[in-house]
């Protein structure tokens, strides 16, 4: 019997291993596409598996997924050579998650033949992986429509091209290495890329900047922002959002993009399915306008280098710094423009000469004043930085400390910063925030 209201979710399942962080525990999770699983769960919606796995995972995530909703589970190949466990250093993806799929260069997907028949599913999500997808094509019917969310194993989209006039939606993250090889500086390559394989919308998912939906039909765009807070864990959100969005196209693009977005929000905010799926429940009250009209937090990729952040910190050579340095490498994985006074105008000698003092002063005011907002990190309570954060706050600029060894708590410093946090993930978030503020005023 065909399952037409069925969400039928293919791709690899994958043992989750969180690493062990500070004030945070190790975490063992179903992964892969059981993300996009509990995401449809948590929304009841309707939905199948068809994945693959190494045998040993068979019958735990059978059973699992089953408990969850799952109306079948289909094995469709076994995987050699590696465990399919994925390590996990970093899961608020404040920068680069470290992800680190073990024995990944020995690992085979070996298709079962035959071939488990797919033909009683309509909408179909696939995550890409190591297997291979046309060798998939015929499984299905021929009045499927698909939907593909790419994320690291698709190089070229012409590997798609067995699906032309049969896609729904193309959803590409911008931590993807797709994003990054066709999309990272101009968004126009990606999307004649995407336009070959005819889908109906391409969904931009932008991480804490929201997302884009381009409907390629009409040729708008909508701008769905994101909702920050405190994230608990980011590993999964996009599937999440991915498939609710397409267990939702009945409701049009729109409505299902907003509501796709809204369950990657209760996602990353809680690792227990119950949790999510009451706050889920209770966000889908709320009506399309009312979301609308709320807003959140819109600052598109390609936007974010029109703003320059000045980094407020003792940059120095001969200091530890890990802290500022972990800061740098979040703002730029975020494609945010950070501009260093010791790396742009020098690193004085000790001692320097009055000249010398003046000559970079004025260069890092000048830099201080070019710039639309600061970062400022002032490890061992830096006499510099916290000059500087004085004069950022008197030139109204929006200031973010982040004082991670927490040394600078002061009425002036914590009161007069937009944002003052010994978290990165929050000073991340705030820094976002005010960057999307400016670009709301220049009307963008």
């Amino acid at each position: 019997m065909p399952h037409n209201s069925t969400v039928l979710i293919v791709g690899e399942l994958v043992v989750d291993y969180t690493l062990a962080q500070r004030d945070a525990m190790c975490k063992l999770r179903l992964g892969g596409i059981a993300h996009a699983a509990r995401g449809l769960w948590a929304a009841e919606l309707e939905y199948s598996v068809a994945a693959f796995c190494p045998r040993y995972l068979v019958e735990e995530a059978k059973s699992y997924l089953l408990e969850t909703g799952c109306k079948e589970f289909i094995w469709l190949g076994d995987i050699t050579g590696a465990p399919n466990v994925i390590l996990i250093g970093d899961v608020t993806e404040v920068s680069h998650q470290g992800y680190e799929d073990l024995m990944r260069d020995t690992k085979v997907v070996k298709l079962n033949d035959p071939l488990p028949c797919l033909d009683a599913y309509q909408k179909i999500v696939i995550f890409p992986g190591k297997f291979d997808i046309d060798a998939l094509t015929n499984a299905f019917a021929a009045d499927a429509k698909f939907s593909f969310d790419i994320a690291y194993d698709l190089e070229d989209l012409s590997q798609l091209k067995a699906f032309k006039g049969r896609v729904q939606a193309i959803i590409i993250s911008t931590s993807s290495s797709l994003f990054m090889k066709l999309g990272k500086d101009d968004i126009a390559g990606l999307l004649d890329a995407v336009r070959t394989l005819q889908p109906e919308v391409f969904l931009l998912k932008e991480n804490r900047g929201g997302s884009r939906l381009f409907n390629l039909c009409d040729g708008g765009v909508i701008e769905i922002p994101a909702t920050l807070g405190r994230t608990a864990n980011s590993v999964g959100v996009g599937d999440v959002y991915t498939s609710v969005m397409i267990g939702l196209q009945h409701m049009g693009w729109t409505e299902a993009a907003w509501r796709g977005c809204q369950a990657a929000t209760a996602y990353s905010q809680s690792t227990f399915p119950d949790d999510i799926k009451r706050d889920l429940t209770r966000a889908f009250r709320v009506s399309l306008r009312t979301l609308e009209a709320l807003g959140g937090t819109a600052l598109p990729w390609h936007d974010r280098p029109r703003y320059s952040i000045y980094l407020a910190g003792p940059d120095f050579t001969y200091i530890e710094k890990q802290e500022l340095d972990r800061a740098v490498d979040s703002l730029t994985y975020h494609n945010f423009r950070v501009r260093r006074p010791i790396v742009e105008n020098g690193e004085l000698k000790s001692p320097s000469s009055e000249g010398d003092l003046r000559h970079t002063y004025n260069m890092d005011y000048q830099l201080l004043k070019e710039c639309d907002a600061i970062f400022a990190i002032p490890l061992g309570r830096d006499a510099g930085t916290l000059v500087e954060i004085g004069m950022a706050i008197e030139m109204r600029k929006p200031v973010i400390t982040y004082d991670p060894r927490r040394e600078n708590e002061n009425t002036m410093v914590m009161a007069g910063s937009s944002v003052y946090s010994a978290a990165l993930d929050e000073c991340l978030n705030g820094t976002f925030n005010a960057i999307a503020g400016l670009r709301a005023n220049h009307g963008e």
